[in-house]
């Protein structure tokens, strides 16, 4: 079980990075959230640089989660997030081709695990394939960790979460379909470093005295928090 986990909020909906996320980007920093990302896919580099630009002039840690699944558009998403010198890169596919671009950048690489198909992404495969993909994945000296969609995948998210923990050292961050304390709780306690909410906090999904986002971003930092020193 991690004593730490990070609660790195999306400026997405829905796979998508949205189009008032400079608005949402403040209400994150005010809220005191530094870890922050986006998607490859809903807003033009323009302003996904000047996203980029300041998350990082805030002292928090800029993160790009690349959706395209198909090797030319991947290959350009993570061109993109160099250009943009983002912190850390979620997601992936093509390992093989993004180590070579990123070999000679301090860029943090957390490519999926298992089978991700689709938009928005869907994980397949067993528990054992996934958590095989994964100990192949971080044997590679240039990733950094996982990136794992374990509650678009079928059956027990937990136990998928405990299985590729226990094949790795290395950090795995959960994605998608984060939407209660609950499963911020149980990913923790399966051993995830760290988890992405984004449609759930923009929606108002989570337990708070309100919908608005700020209320919503407190909420959740709490859960983790409370994650964090639970047991």
């Amino acid at each position: 079980m991690r004593d730490e986990i990070d609660f790195i909020f999306m400026l997405t909906r829905d796979d998508r990075t949205v189009a008032d996320a400079a608005s949402h980007l403040e209400t994150a920093l005010a809220a005191g959230i530094r870890h922050i990302g986006f998607k490859d896919i809903g807003l033009p580099f323009e302003d996904l640089a000047a996203l980029t630009a300041r998350i990082r002039s805030a002292g928090a840690t800029a993160y790009l989660e690349v959706v395209s699944l198909d090797r030319p558009g991947e290959i350009a998403s993570v061109k993109a997030g160099i250009g943009l010198n983002v912190d850390r890169i979620l997601g992936g596919v093509h390992v093989e081709d993004v180590l070579p671009l990123i070999q000679h950048t301090a860029i943090g690489y957390y490519p999926f695990a298992g089978q991700v198909r689709g938009h928005p992404s869907l994980l397949e495969g067993s528990h054992a394939e996934i958590a095989g993909s994964a100990a192949a994945l971080t044997r590679h000296e240039g990733v950094s960790g996982i990136d794992l969609l374990a509650w678009r995948s079928r059956g027990d998210a937990p136990a998928l979460i405990d299985a590729v923990c226990r094949v790795t050292d290395k950090p795995v961050i959960v994605a998608g379909s984060i939407d209660s304390p609950g499963r911020i709780g149980s990913l923790r306690a399966a051993g995830a470093a760290g988890f992405t909410v984004g449609t759930a906090a923009l929606e108002g999904r989570f337990p708070a005295p309100s919908t608005a986002l700020a209320d919503q971003l407190s909420a959740i930092a709490s859960a983790a928090g409370a994650a964090r020193f639970a047991g």
